[in-house]
């Protein structure tokens, strides 16, 4: 992992870690680990997001190894960020297309705003590095905007975009292009959608549409289901899981938009409730501001600790 990366990581994490420690400093400046200060911490755990059940394991565990003790804020963060990391480590798993598919085929899905379109251009500039040929898809044939950001995403990674007109349909359009990313030999397939919400039933119908269309050239298809969580939304990203695991066997997730968040916390209470993989985290607008999740990292920087 790259010092630069580690150094955004941390930036983009500041407004949590900043409110995480500063709780934790005002709880434990000269005090025992008693009953009073563990309730306080798990307060601060849930108000930073990390979810009621993760914040009363991790003040759980803290019971067990040093109650009673005289304890200082950075041993606390310390040991808070070691629990948090063993929560994390089984969702941490890295987007793997794999080789014998060709192309493996990656569904896009997520409410709008939530970063999806860039969430795809970043993606695509990951695995171009690694050297994969791969296919873009503006299946989000509801916004214009999106399709145009997708075709910018795509000269700038030097992928082909297959792109219809605004209110084409989206179905049509994720089999042409996995009939082109068969026919071109692609590595990689990613399929942007719409996130309509507030009209779920069309949205359902829409998406189960772009399944059914695929497996006809697929049977497999989709190989994964991404779903791109804007961190900003807080505990409202948990209601969004649980909404698209209605509309679609989802595989894993994106968690964007750290940067712009004290709400960090809430990937803790997604690997709680979920376990759902974590491919990769966004804290950033910049092409390289989204990375592979790293457990320990991140749990580091939530307490404002070193990488």
């Amino acid at each position: 992992m790259s010092g630069g990366w580690l150094s955004r990581l941390k930036s983009g994490l500041s407004r949590s870690s900043s409110r995480l420690g500063e709780g934790i400093t005002g709880i434990f400046t000269k005090r025992r680990l008693d009953e009073s200060a563990l309730e306080e911490l798990e307060e601060l755990l849930i108000a930073a997001d990390l979810g009621v059940a993760p914040a009363a394991k991790l003040t759980a565990q803290l019971a067990r190894t040093r109650f009673g003790k005289d304890v200082s804020p950075e041993e606390i963060r310390t040991a808070l960020a070691e629990e948090a990391a063993k929560l994390l480590e089984p969702v941490a798993k890295p987007l793997r297309p794999e080789p014998a598919r060709r192309p493996h085929v990656v569904l896009v899905v997520g409410v709008n705003g939530t970063g999806k379109t860039t969430t795809i251009g970043k993606l695509a500039k990951l695995f171009r590095e690694q050297g994969l040929s791969v296919m873009l898809a503006a299946g989000d044939t509801f916004r214009a905007a999106a399709i145009e950001q997708l075709q910018i995403w795509g000269e700038r990674t030097g992928c082909p975009v297959v792109a219809g007109k605004q209110g084409a349909d989206a179905a049509g359009l994720a089999f042409d292009a996995l009939q082109q990313a068969k026919a071109a030999g692609a590595d990689l397939l990613l399929i942007d959608t719409a996130g309509r919400l507030h009209n779920k039933e069309n949205l359902m119908a829409e998406l189960q549409k772009i399944l059914r269309v695929i497996r006809k050239l697929d049977p497999e298809a989709p190989h994964d289901v991404i779903l791109t969580l804007d961190a900003t939304t807080g505990q409202n990203a948990l209601q969004q899981v649980a909404t698209f695991k209605e509309l679609v066997n989802l595989t894993g997730l994106v968690v964007t938009k750290l940067d712009g968040s004290a709400r960090g916390g809430v990937l803790v209470a997604l690997a709680e409730k979920f376990a759902l993989p974590v491919h990769a985290i966004g804290v950033g607008e910049g092409a390289d501001d989204l990375r592979p999740f790293e457990a320990r990292d991140f749990a580091r920087s939530l307490m404002g600790l070193e990488t």
